[in-house]
C-alpha cells in the first residue's frame, strides 16, 4: 500500500550555476513508509550529498475473510495451541484448564482425536509448536515448556523458558517464539532457552497487548488477540503490525454439537500448512475447525477502516483491567 509523504530539500549555495538533483528513495519501504532516501545535488564544481530519514511506517493492511471448508471439532477443547504436522497431514492441540489440559492430535477431517496425553492436575496447558520433531508446550502462569515425542506424545522433559508466563509459541525454524499476554513477543534459543531477543508489538505508536496463540506464516507472526475476533499479522523484526484480520462474524457460523458442556468461549488457535497454504482457525470450546482464505478487504487502504481495525483489534487499558491484566 503506497502512502503519500511530501519530502522537502532546501539547498542554498553561493553559486549560481545549473543544479541538477538525484533523488534515490531504494532503501525506503514503498510509498516511503520508513528508511532513509538519499539525495545528490550535483553543481558544476562539487557534489553535495543529502541524506533523508522518515520514521513513518505504512498503517497496517485491513483482512476480511472467506470460510473454505468446516470440520467437527471438539466442543469441550479450551484450545490454546494449534499446529499442522505435514508429514502425519494432521493437527495438534494443546488445551488448557486445570484438570482437563492435554496435548493431542487430531485428525483434521472428522475431527477425531487419535491420541492425547493428559497433563497433570495442576497444569494449565498453553501455546503449543513442533519444532524438529518435537512437540513443545507452554503452561500458565510458569515458564515451564514441556517436550514431547510426535509419534507417542511421550513427555520427553521438562525445559525453563526466559518468560514468567506462557501464553502462545511458536517457532520461525530457528529460534522459539512466545508471548506472555503482554505485548511482549521473546524469541530464545532452543536448545539453552535463554532469551536471543524480544520485540514490542505496536500499531504505529499503540501498544497492542493481550497476545495470546502463536503462528508463523510466511515469515510474519500471527497471533490471535485475547477477547478479540482479530489476528494480527506482526513483524518479526520489529513488532510493527503488518496487517489485522478480521474475523468478525466466524463464531456465528460455527456448528451446534449436542456433546458441548459448556458454551464456547473466545477465538484462538491458528494452524498454518505451508506446503498447500491452508489456513486453519478455530476457539476455545468451538464445535467447529474452520479453514479460511484470507483476502484485503475492500477499501482496505482507506484511513477510517485502519482506524475501525484498531478500535475493534487493541484492547483497551480499561479492558486489560476488566479481565485483570496489567
Amino acid at each position: 500500500m503506497m502512502m503519500p509523504i511530501a519530502i522537502m530539500m532546501m539547498v542554498t549555495m553561493a553559486t549560481t550555476e545549473m543544479t541538477t538533483v538525484a533523488l534515490s528513495t531504494d532503501k525506503m519501504s514503498s510509498g516511503l513508509g520508513g528508511g532513509a532516501a538519499s539525495a545528490t545535488v550535483t553543481t558544476k564544481n562539487a557534489c553535495h550529498p543529502i541524506r533523508y530519514l522518515s520514521s513513518r511506517a505504512d498503517p497496517p493492511l485491513v483482512y476480511t475473510y472467506e470460510v473454505v471448508s468446516k470440520w467437527k471439532h471438539d466442543p469441550n477443547a479450551f484450545t490454546q495451541g494449534l499446529v499442522y504436522d505435514y508429514a502425519g497431514d494432521c493437527l495438534y492441540e494443546s488445551t488448557g484448564m486445570y484438570g482437563e489440559s492435554s496435548i493431542r492430535q487430531v485428525e483434521i477431517e472428522t475431527g477425531k482425536v487419535q491420541k492425547i496425553r493428559r497433563l497433570a492436575h495442576d497444569h494449565f496447558g498453553e501455546g503449543l509448536t513442533l519444532f524438529q520433531g518435537k512437540l513443545y508446550q507452554m503452561l500458565w502462569l510458569t515458564n515451564a515448556i514441556l517436550a514431547y515425542s510426535k509419534q507417542s506424545l511421550k513427555k520427553l522433559g521438562v525445559q525453563m523458558s526466559p518468560m514468567k508466563d506462557g501464553w502462545g509459541l511458536t517457532d520461525d525454524g530457528n529460534t522459539l517464539i512466545g508471548s506472555d499476554g503482554s505485548s511482549t513477543i521473546t524469541f530464545f534459543d532452543p536448545i539453552t532457552f535463554k532469551e536471543v531477543r524480544r520485540v514490542a508489538v505496536h500499531d504505529d505508536d499503540m501498544e497492542v497487548s493481550s497476545l495470546n496463540e502463536l503462528e508463523y506464516v510466511k515469515g510474519e507472526i500471527w497471533a490471535n488477540v485475547w477477547m478479540k475476533h482479530c489476528i494480527a499479522r506482526i513483524s518479526p523484526s520489529d513488532g510493527r503490525v503488518l496487517g489485522w484480520i478480521i474475523l468478525k462474524g466466524l463464531a456465528q457460523q460455527v456448528e451446534y454439537d449436542r456433546r458441548a458442556r459448556r458454551s464456547m468461549d473466545v477465538l484462538n488457535g491458528i494452524a498454518w500448512d505451508g506446503q498447500r497454504e491452508r489456513l486453519f482457525v478455530t476457539g476455545k470450546y468451538w464445535p467447529t475447525l474452520f479453514q479460511l482464505k484470507i483476502g484485503i478487504a475492500a477499501w482496505a487502504e482507506a484511513a477510517a477502516t485502519v482506524e475501525e481495525a484498531r478500535k475493534q483489534c487493541i484492547p483497551t487499558v480499561a479492558e486489560r483491567r476488566r479481565y485483570g491484566l496489567s
